[in-house]
């Protein structure tokens, strides 16, 4: 799927700009047409890859607040289900939101809106950081003549989102926590103690244990090439995130996920997750199944899934069954597959997807907390056994000592 921009005449004669998907450049002027009878400028944008790309990247992470987002969305679907008109609502809703780059998004659109601009189109242009699912989901709402459905639909999926990212955070944060302490701990003894032991062993001339031999050794070469050390780390940094943006490296890197022991498993629970919830977010805002399948691959984590579910419209669009073209690929697990088969059976797809996505949801929670609960005695073991180590080495050269005095 291309990307292009593109610039047109809309049908009441006013200039539009802006950006779509499409497979190619004659089915882009085709969609554009659909709103836009006259078709002045189409351009196709090169997607970057490999060191531009990553250079490019947004540093920092998520630029959206999820949780504000649900707030937000939740203000909407109560305000606009009153009969408020829309730039009005938006108004209402930016004199009471907190988070500085939603409130500034919130003003502009008001004014975007008041001169007839739609939510979706507004929004994006405001706010290009927002998720695809939110800008789709009102635009199908916008649509469908259910905005507030929509809106209601957005705030239960970022809330769920938002407390599941809660629960994680909460769960890693004390393993974190102790790895920061003993990083911290081996920096002062390697750094400090270890060369004042060092210039006392050499006072007295004692004989020095092996174990403290080895310690002292490793003290000194870090002491000696600790900034060789970070820059060699930092550039191995670097050449992994350049491999994984580029091409090439991005669906190898996604495969590897997949293929890890424990984290494997876990990745394809969150695509489970993401697939059914985004799904049926879209399908109840009244969107179809093929517009659907095309914006949950945007919201694919893993690149080999978005691959795999983008494959899936195409075959959708030709009239097979959701649930059979789920099921050739075989990326997703049988219960979603049948799940979703039933769904469509008995007109219930949304809601179907929606239960689905609850179970997927709770067994990704239970899988994340699970290995993290592995991984905490695991990270103690180690540290104890490290920390045992260097109390052996330090205490061991203690008895030649004395026997030097």
């Amino acid at each position: 799927m291309n990307t292009y921009k593109y610039s047109a005449i809309s049908k009441d004669g006013a200039k539009v700009n802006g950006f779509l998907e499409a497979v190619d450049e004659y089915t882009a002027v085709s969609k554009i047409r659909l709103e836009c009878p006259v078709v002045l400028n189409v351009e196709e944008l090169k997607e970057q890859s490999g060191l531009a790309k990553f250079l490019n990247a947004d540093i920092g992470g998520k630029k959206v607040d999820i949780k504000a987002l649900s707030v937000m969305c939740s203000q909407f679907s109560i305000i606009l289900s009153s009969g408020v008109p829309v730039d009005a609502a938006i108004r209402m809703i930016a004199s009471q939101t907190v988070d500085k780059k939603l409130k500034t998004m919130l003003e502009k659109a008001a004014e975007d809106v008041a001169q007839g601009s739609t939510m979706s189109d507004s929004f994006a242009r405001n706010y290009p950081q927002l998720p695809v699912l939110f800008i789709e989901t009102v635009r199908a709402g916008e649509i469908s003549g259910t905005i507030d459905r929509s809106f209601a639909t957005l705030q239960k999926y970022y809330e769920k989102n938002y407390q599941l990212s809660a629960k994680i955070k909460q769960a890693t944060s004390y393993p974190l926590f102790v790895l920061a302490v003993a990083v911290v701990v081996l920096i002062v003894i390697m750094g400090f103690v270890m060369p004042k032991f060092t210039s006392m062993f050499d006072e007295l001339g004692a004989s020095i244990p092996a174990m403290t031999k080895v310690l002292i050794l490793v003290s000194n070469f870090f002491a000696k090439w600790w900034l060789l050390i970070l820059f060699i780390i930092a550039l191995l940094v670097i050449l992994v995130e350049v491999w994984k943006h580029s091409d090439k490296g991005l669906y190898q890197w996604a495969e590897l996920c997949l293929k890890f022991p424990v984290i494997g498993p876990i990745n394809n629970l969150q695509a489970c997750t993401e697939f059914s919830s985004t799904m049926s977010a879209l399908l109840e805002a009244g969107m179809g199944v093929a517009d659907s399948l095309e914006v949950t691959s945007k919201c694919m984590s893993n690149a080999l899934h978005q691959k795999n579910v983008h494959g899936m419209v195409e075959k959708v669009q030709t009239g097979h069954m959701l649930g059979d073209v789920m099921k050739e690929s075989g990326y997703f697990p049988q219960v979603l597959n049948e799940m979703t088969a039933v769904g469509e059976e008995t007109g219930e797809l949304a809601g179907t997807l929606s239960v689905i996505g609850d179970y997927y949801t709770n067994e990704y929670n239970f899988a994340t907390q699970k290995a993290i609960s592995k991984l905490e005695p695991t990270l103690l073991i180690f540290l104890a056994l490290f920390a045992g180590f260097i109390v052996i080495a330090l205490y061991l050269p203690m008895f030649t000592m004395y026997d030097a005095m």
